[in-house]
């Protein structure tokens, strides 16, 4: 169903970003999805391993 709401103010989107982890500290993470971006740790929401790969789940747009 759709509303009013959702079209004045959509909920954000989500997505699992494939990444290559290349460093960490207290507060970002450098990743590498073919161009090296700082991420700090509070836009991530999740991480996890799927088939040797690094993913993290943050907002889209976030990870170019």
């Amino acid at each position: 169903m759709f509303s009013f709401r959702e079209l004045l103010s959509p909920k954000p989107r989500y997505i699992w970003a494939r990444v290559r982890i290349l460093h960490k500290t207290k507060k970002a993470i450098l990743v590498y999805n073919g161009q090296k971006i700082w991420i700090p740790k509070s836009q991530i929401y999740g991480i996890r391993l799927r088939k040797n790969v690094f993913e993290i789940y943050v907002r889209e747009g976030v990870v170019g």
